[in-house]
């Protein structure tokens, strides 16, 4: 009889998922018992979400079986949050993303607080809101939370339905310093809250936090060895096999060789922008000449997407501001398609609500067109040069594969190559790592430096990590959170 320091939570054995593409090399063997905390960790596309989606009971199986070791009901038991886990919230999809900038349809969005008071325990919910010191979240719209706001809502909002295993996709994406900082620490405080147990998904070595008991290195959707922690961290052998370095990139598939003219890419003349009573920017004031290399850097909710909004024109108030675009005035007569056209952007919002399932070439291909989704066919050229930029990212192989089935890494690394295939003269790269393994790491700053050595290409880069900045970046321009 098991004693409880070796009593299974949950068994993966022999398991094989009906749907070929979807098997591991060999049948998964995985056990949880109480007290482990797991990190599952690996290069993108190992088969990190597809594990956790087999723990959930997701699919079908050939052979095998998944058995949860509890005489309570099952339906709680193994619950799960992903970094695309925004649309649980409600239902209002690409318009999700539009709305961020619309005050007048942003009223509609509902508050914390609405999506919080359908949870019977209200002891759970003022505990966990006094755990987490995130009580004055329940006034605020949904719609306004900054990234590590909005982490912090889903993972309270799980709980509250009281899982017995919680597993975290990639949890660290888009946190700022402070905010990962704060996460970790609530990882810790959620292990100590009646029995939860985490289980990560990760896919560097470093973002593994030290109350992690065990790791499960995948690759290749081949399952290694499980270990602790310390031997994980001290096995320099096994993280450069699952995580090789990347030492030179592709020849560029440039689809546009011509040198910009323009002298000013953008200037900014004592901008505001508020919402409601909300201050986002103030007097900003802001000039980014042709060619020059911008790191944007300030820590979440200090308004950089704002911000980035009013340079790749989605948003309406930069009308009633004084703004100039590749030395023209915002609002002089061109279009926002002729804004978009001139620029390769990409970031973790746009991420987060690209829900076009079509397949990852379509995706690419979107980016001559500047549209979400494809809505006009790309001519043989611009398909010969999406493919090749997915060759230069290592995606090329997933050309037919529909983007939502992809993991967020392979995700990430699509929209990349969307931001470049147009060879854009204004680069907006937020937080382009994010989420990538270490190899792709390297890979895409290598790219990215190859890339802004071309003439007349204007860059700028947003990360919350310095040691993460392409050596290209000699400017930065720091914003500050309003009070």
């Amino acid at each position: 009889m098991d004693t409880m320091e070796n009593k299974k939570l949950v068994s993966l054995h022999t398991v094989e998922p009906r749907i070929p593409e979807l098997r591991f090399g060999e049948p998964v063997e995985w056990e949880i018992k109480v007290g482990e905390q797991w990190a599952v960790i690996g290069p993108n596309g190992a088969g990190k979400t597809l594990l956790a989606d087999l723990l959930l009971r997701r699919y079908a199986l050939k052979a095998g079986e998944v058995r949860y070791h509890t005489e309570e009901s099952t339906k709680e038991w193994v619950k799960s949050i992903a970094f695309k886990d925004i649309y649980s919230i409600a239902d209002y999809r690409n318009s999700y993303y539009q709305q961020r900038w619309h005050s007048a349809e942003a009223e509609e969005m509902p508050l914390v607080e609405d999506l919080l008071k359908n949870y019977t325990d209200r002891t759970l919910l003022d505990d966990l809101l006094e755990l987490f010191g995130v009580r004055e979240l329940l006034a605020k719209r949904i719609i306004f939370l900054s990234s590590g706001e909005l982490r912090k809502f889903l993972i309270i909002r799980t709980l509250l339905t009281r899982p017995r295993i919680l597993i975290l996709d990639n949890p660290f994406i888009g946190l700022d310093v402070a905010s990962r900082k704060l996460l970790v620490e609530m990882l810790e405080q959620i292990t100590q809250l009646q029995g939860v147990q985490i289980v990560l998904l990760l896919s560097n070595p470093d973002d593994i936090p030290a109350m992690v008991t065990h790791v499960l290195p995948v690759k290749d959707k081949k399952i290694y060895t499980s270990c602790s922690r310390e031997e994980f961290v001290n096995n320099t052998h096994l993280q450069r096999e699952l995580f090789p370095p990347v030492l030179s990139v592709s020849t560029l598939p440039l689809s546009n060789p011509q040198v910009s003219k323009h002298e000013v890419t953008f200037r900014m003349d004592k901008v505001n922008i508020r919402y409601g009573s909300r201050t986002i920017l103030k007097d900003l004031e802001w000039e980014v000449k042709n060619g020059e290399k911008w790191a944007l850097i300030g820590p979440n909710g200090s308004g950089k997407s704002t911000l980035l909004s009013l340079v790749y024109a989605d948003n309406p108030q930069s009308y009633a501001n004084k703004i100039i675009l590749f030395d023209n005035e915002r609002g002089s007569g061109e279009s926002i398609w002729d804004i978009k056209k001139k620029i390769g952007y990409v970031s973790p919002e746009m991420h987060m609500y690209y829900m076009e399932n079509v397949p990852l070439l379509h995706i690419v291909g979107s980016g001559f067109f500047d549209s979400i989704g494809l809505y006009r066919k790309c001519n043989e050229e611009q398909e010969r040069i999406a493919l090749a930029w997915m060759e230069v990212l290592g995606i090329a192989h997933l050309k037919d594969r529909l983007f939502l089935t992809l993991s967020s890494g392979e995700q990430r690394l699509a929209l990349l190559a969307r931001a470049f295939v147009k060879t854009p003269d204004l680069l907006i790269l937020d937080e382009p790592l994010h989420g990538l393994d270490i190899s792709n790491k390297q890979k895409i700053a290598r790219l990215i430096e190859s890339y802004c050595s071309l003439p007349g290409k204007t860059l700028i880069y947003v990360t919350h990590y310095l040691q993460e900045l392409p050596a290209c970046v000699d400017k930065r321009f720091e914003l500050v959170k309003q009070t």
